[in-house]
């Protein structure tokens, strides 16, 4: 699989669940639960990070 099919990938699973899309480009780390507590506090802001985090790259 490419680089840019998996990150595609990756953003539709975000939009389903912004964590789960984190957790597969980052694992557990600061980044995941920081997605975690932005998912919690709206969904938009989790959506709009796991998006950030999956292009940064």
């Amino acid at each position: 699989m490419s680089s840019s099919s998996a990150d595609l990938l990756r953003i539709i699973i975000s939009v389903l669940l912004p964590p789960l899309g984190v957790f597969l480009q980052e694992g557990l780390g600061t980044q995941f639960w920081l997605n975690v507590l932005l998912t919690l506090l709206g969904y938009i802001p989790g959506l709009v990070h796991a998006i950030w985090i999956i292009a940064r790259r």
